[in-house]
Formats: structure tokens, sequence, C-alpha cells
């Protein structure tokens, strides 16, 4: 979307011009002063036009102080209303993707539990046990059927099947992903469509609450809260509002008494009416405020929001984004995000009497009922290194589901053979618990293989270990220069992984981050989150499964997964809609570039006003003050062209700031030292010399027009 497209400035002209009510302008106590200043600047401009002796030039140079005036509040105004316009014309798009759809629902009388087979039963007996309703009828915990071609009626959890699925009217992204029951990857979006076979889905959201609803009202400015950061700049601002506000106010008297004083002695040059009209009181008060900043600060922190929407993450508040410019430490997790994904079962290793082949069968068995990735690909490697024995567990064979606090997972058979399969600690610790002995040489064989960055699984059968499963990473291309990049920033990177210490120290190494977790539990996580908070650290992660939860919750920034639970999504403060694990340094990004950008314009702006005093001051008060001549720098052609150059100059660079307030200032990842040197040489040299020129410029073309 262009920055300038024809729709969006009608709009945000529009809505500037709507922005002058005093309802609405108060909540930018800087404009609103300037609001009020102009309207007792234009009062008094009418008084002197009906008024008797006022010449032309004075009326001249009252109007235009006046026009300009006006302009510094519309400009600012418009500022706001662009940024606003952008996400308006973004919320546009996103409605014509919101369509009501209709579902099928399930006529259940418990949605909390899921009869096995239902989506069997119903695929075999279509229309047994359905109700077809509007998409805007559906409750939370109600389950509906979605087939191939049919648009998915709600958010919710894939509780049966599995399926391809075009996300793209969400997340822009064309390819289609895969969603399946059990795991980290349930997690479907109202709005995007079932491309192939079917799923059963519990509905999460009620009608009006999905995330596509969330992200109209997030764009369109309905969610958007001032941060803390921004509320406390505005009160700085207000602040110094208040106290150019006494000062100028109280120059008045004085100005008129100075006068009255001077015009006593033979002599004495007669003074002009500067300091004792109000055009000129609220000319002074407007270049000694911070308005610059103050017209832009809402602008810079809309765009902000803009920026994390248009990278498909969906914040609850601006304090998310805005959280992620300051953070100190980030935990991300090893699969997905810093190696290439799922990892892989690539051998079986015999530690008794038993054949790589039986060792296989049983991590087979072990895995048939496991729907984690690794678990379908030790079923994988099983078949195609064995094709005499199946894995097939016979009927009446009892699953034990894998869970973070056992680490282990596998099948407990009918002829009374109990096989489990889990990490290395974990399985030793069975093993022993039902006086089991441990293979010589298993401890070596073990460390052997974590050493190499692999992960071995031992494998146990009744309480005898049998032998291991080893699975694979792959370092994603590029990655180490990326942590390298955070490391510039100050940022530590921390590791989260199941893996041993072992393994886990291999691939930290590898990959080039600062810390690791092994053995990693959620109340591990959680341990190691608080400890990083205690030491006055900000720490974000990124999760997808119900126990990221309460790490994703005790988080400073928590960005959890569109394709993981409603557990994760709820304790999250951010949500990633492309579910990319890797988003996480993105958003790190962005949270830096609206600081400085903010930081940026703020240190301009200061300066800015400084350049203004000197052109400002020194006319307004020469007459009663001569020795002020002597920082006359600026050597303006007349009182009244400086201060109406520097009004002029004080209006125009607001829309001249603007494509950077909405842009954003160019990122670039150096150290807070490294950033300070650069916003004081840039944005503060800049910031003084640009207005130095500007208005001498101003001012010469105020001279050949006569109006100076």
């Amino acid at each position: 979307m262009s920055l300038f497209a024809p729709d969006l400035l009608r709009a945000a002209l529009v809505r500037a011009v709507v922005m002058l009510r005093p309802d609405i302008l108060w909540k930018n106590p800087v404009m609103f002063v300037v609001e009020v200043g102009t309207v007792l600047s234009f009062v008094y401009t009418a008084y002197k036009v009906i008024a008797p002796g006022s010449t032309m030039a004075t009326l001249g140079y009252l109007i235009a102080l006046d026009v300009w005036l006006l302009l510094t509040v519309l400009f600012a105004n418009f500022a706001e209303a662009l940024a606003e316009a952008r996400g308006k014309a973004q919320a546009d798009a996103l409605r014509k993707t919101r369509q009501e759809s209709p579902a099928q629902r399930l006529r259940v009388s418990d949605t909390a539990r899921v009869p096995a087979g239902t989506l069997a039963a119903w695929l075999r007996e279509p229309r047994s046990f359905i109700d077809e309703v509007p998409s805007t009828r559906l409750k939370p915990g109600d389950l509906v059927i979605v087939e191939a071609g049919q648009v998915i009626p709600g958010d919710g959890e894939i509780v049966e099947g599995v399926a391809s699925v075009d996300e793209s009217a969400i997340t822009g992204e064309s390819a289609p992903v895969v969603r399946e029951s059990g795991g980290d990857r349930s997690g479907v979006t109202g709005g995007t469509r079932v491309l192939s076979d079917a799923i059963l889905v519990r509905v999460t959201a009620a009608p009006g609450e999905s995330f596509l609803d969330r992200m109209i009202a997030l764009v369109e400015g309905a969610a958007r809260q001032r941060t803390p950061n921004e509320i406390a700049l505005s009160l700085v601002l207000s602040a110094f509002t208040l106290i150019f506000l006494i000062v100028v106010v109280a120059l008045w008297p004085m100005a008129a008494h100075a006068e009255e004083y001077m015009k006593g002695f033979v002599g004495a040059t007669e003074l002009k009416s500067l300091g004792t009209d109000v055009p000129t009181l609220v000319a002074l008060l407007v270049c000694l405020i911070p308005t610059t900043i103050g017209a832009l600060l809402a602008a810079i922190g809309i765009a902000g929001m803009d920026r994390a929407l248009r990278a498909n993450l969906i914040a609850k508040s601006g304090k998310a984004v805005e959280v992620a410019g300051d953070v100190d430490t980030l935990l991300l997790d090893k699969t997905g995000t810093i190696t290439l994904g799922n990892r892989r079962a690539t051998r079986f290793v015999p530690l008794g009497s038993l054949a790589a082949t039986e060792v296989g069968l049983l991590a087979a068995l072990s895995s048939a009922a496991d729907e984690t990735p690794e678990g379908k690909s030790i079923v994988e490697l099983q078949r195609r290194t064995s094709t005499a024995l199946a894995a097939v567990p016979p009927s009446g064979a009892r699953f034990i589901a894998f869970t973070a606090q056992t680490r282990m997972s596998g099948v407990d058979l009918p002829d009374g053979r109990v096989i489990r399969k889990g990490a290395s600690d974990a399985v030793i610790k069975y093993v022993k618990a039902q006086n089991g002995v441990i293979p010589p040489h298993t401890d070596e064989q073990v460390n052997s293989f974590a050493s190499q960055g692999m992960t071995p699984l031992l494998i146990a059968e009744g309480n005898a270990i049998v032998g291991l499963v080893v699975l694979e990473d792959i370092l994603k291309p590029g990655i180490k220069e990326r942590f390298e990049r955070l490391r510039k920033m100050g940022i530590r990177t921390v590791m989260v992984t199941g893996d041993n210490p072992l393994t886990a120290k291999s691939i930290a190494e590898q990959a080039g981050v600062d810390d690791y977790i092994a053995e990693a539990t959620p109340e591990a996580k959680l341990a190691y989150i608080r400890k990083e908070q205690a030491g006055g650290r900000l720490v974000a992660m990124m999760g997808d499964g119900t126990n990221d939860a309460p790490a994703l919750a005790q988080a400073d920034l928590g960005v959890a997964m569109n394709s993981g639970t409603q557990a994760a999504k709820e304790a999250g403060n951010m949500v990633d809609l492309d579910s990319d694990p890797t988003k996480l340094i993105e958003v790190v990004e962005i949270g830096k570039q609206l600081l400085m950008t903010r930081g940026a314009l703020t240190t301009f702006s200061i300066a800015n006003d400084l350049a203004k005093y000197f052109a400002i001051v020194p006319a307004l008060f020469a007459g009663t003050l001569p020795w002020l001549k002597a920082i006359d720098v600026m050597n303006l052609t007349s009182p009244t062209s400086a201060i109406l150059s520097a009004v002029i100059f004080n209006a125009i660079i607001i829309p001249l700031l603007i494509p950077i307030a909405l842009r954003g200032v160019t990122y670039r990842p150096v150290g807070a030292d490294a950033l300070l040197r650069r916003n004081l040489l840039i944005w503060g040299l800049g910031g003084v010399v640009i207005p130095f020129v500007g208005i001498k410029l101003i001012d010469m073309l105020l001279a050949v027009s006569g109006m100076a």
C-alpha cells in the first residue's frame, strides 16, 4: 500500500479537519494548546480588522500568522489521520476475506469429550448427526466437520484428522500448510480454507472475537491503547508546554509595561506591538513548545502497530510491540527455529542381545500412537529398514502418551510386554525403578551420539534397556549470523530444548547461542525466565504448546504460534499468524525500530526548538533588550519576518517528517551507546542545522515577495 495513495490522502484530509474538534484534540495536550492559541489569535485578528487605525502591513502579518498556526494543527492531525487511514484500508481488505459460511455442527451432548472415530463415522454416514448452521451461531466448545473445499467457520483446534489448509486470506502466504490433531500444530483460523481431507474442529472463539475480528479492530485503532513509554513522553511534553505557557502569558503585561516605560524617554526608538499582540505571543509559544514530536507521537505509535500487522503479528496491545524493542533475553526453541524442523530418526542401535531390526520394531510399536513428527519418523524408518516385521499394535494395546513431565511414551501390549521410549535419563530412571539392569557402555553410547549434536532416545522392554534410536537435527542456514546480529544489539539468546545436556551443548556451540536449557520442562522454562527477570532483564519467548503457556504468560513478551494450542495463544501477548518460529527475531527488530524512530524524532524536535529560539527571541525582544542583538546570528530581514519564518518552518517540518514517522527510521543492529551517538550526530545536529537553513530561506522568500 503506497504511503501517499490518493484514497488515503483524501480520507486523511477529511479526518484531519474532523479532529479539530476539541473533544478529540484534547487527547494530544501539545496540539490542543496550539489550537486554543490559534482560536485566540483569530479572535484578535478579527478585532484588528474592524478596529480603526490598523494598517494593511499589520493585518497581513497577523492573518499570515493565523493561517500558519491553523496549518500547524492541521498538519499534526493529518499525520495521525494518515496513519489511521492506512490501518482502515487494511481493515477493509480484511473485511472482504471475512464471510459468513455454513458450519456442519455435530449434535453431541458432551463436547468436552469427543468420541473416538467421530470423524470417520460421520464420513461413513453423511448428515446422520449434524446441524448446518451459520458460522455466526457457533459457540466455544461446538464441534464442526470441515471437508475439502470448505471454509473453516471459526477459530478452533483440530481434535481429529489432518488436512492441508490455505491460510492466504489471513497471512498472505499462498503455500498451503498442514494442520493436524495432536501436537502443537492443531490450531486453525476462521476464514481459512481446507484444501484436502477432512477435520473435526472444536471452536474456541465466540462470534466477533476471532483473530480476524481482532485484527480488524486493531488496525482500525479501536483496540489501540497508548503504551507506557508513549504516555510518559506525553506527560513530559505536557509539562514543557505548561511551563512555556506560563512564561509566555507572563510576557504580555511585561511587554506592555516596557512599551509604556520606553515612551517616556526622549529620543527612544518607537516600539512596535511585537510582544503585546496575541498572535505574536501565540507564535512564540508554538515555537517554544515541542510541537514537532507532539504532532508525530501518535502517528509513530500507530505506524509501529501497522508494521507488526504487516508482518502478520497480532499484538494484544501496543505495549507488546514496544517491549519487543527493550528485550534483553530471547528464549528460542531449538526445533524449527535454530534447526530446520522436526528431528528425524536415522538409525536403530542395539545395546543388548537383540538385533537392530528387533530394536526398530519395539521402537515403532512404542511410537505407533505417537502423533509427534519424531514419533512418525521412527515408524517410517522401521518400515523402510524392515519389510518382514510390521509394527502393527495388536488389538487391546494400551498406549502411553508422551508428557513433558515423564519425557517418555510407550505401549502396554495384551501379552504383558511393556515397551517404553524416551529421553536417556528418564528411561534409565524408569528401568532402575523396575529393578532392571543398565547395559554396560550405555552412557558412553548416549554421550557419543549426543556430543555430535544428535538426540539418542533409549528403548526399554520391561525392565531392560534393549537399544536406542538416533534423531538428528540440521541447523538453519545463516542462523549463526543472525545470533551475532542480536549479540551486537546487546541481546542474549537462549536455546530451549528437551535434548540431554551433551546434545544441547553441541548444538548451542554450532549455532552460536549464549546459553541453553537442556531437558527443558515447563517448570525449567518458568524458573529460567523468573531468574532473568529477577536480574532486571526483559525476557521474550515463543511457544506453541499447552506446556509453553506458563512461560509465555510469565515472559515480558510472549509470542504464540497461530497454529498452536488455544492455551498458548491466550497466554501470549502477541500471536504470529505465520506460525514461523524465527519471527521472534523480526519482532525484536520491529520493536527496536519503533523506539529508534520515536527517539530520533524526539531528538530532532528538541534540537529544532534550539534553532527557533535564535530566530524568534532576538527579534521579539531586541527593542526592549538591545543586547539581544549580539545573539541574532541569523540576521533576519525584520522582526515580523523572523517570527513568521519560524512559524512557517515549524508548520511545514511536520508533513516533511510524516514519511519518516510512518516508515520508521532505518534499523541497524547496534548497541545503545552507538545508537545514542548516531541520534545526536544525525538527528541532533541535523535538528539544529536544518532550521537555521530553512528559516533563513523562508525569510529570504518573504523579503523577495515584500512580506518581510
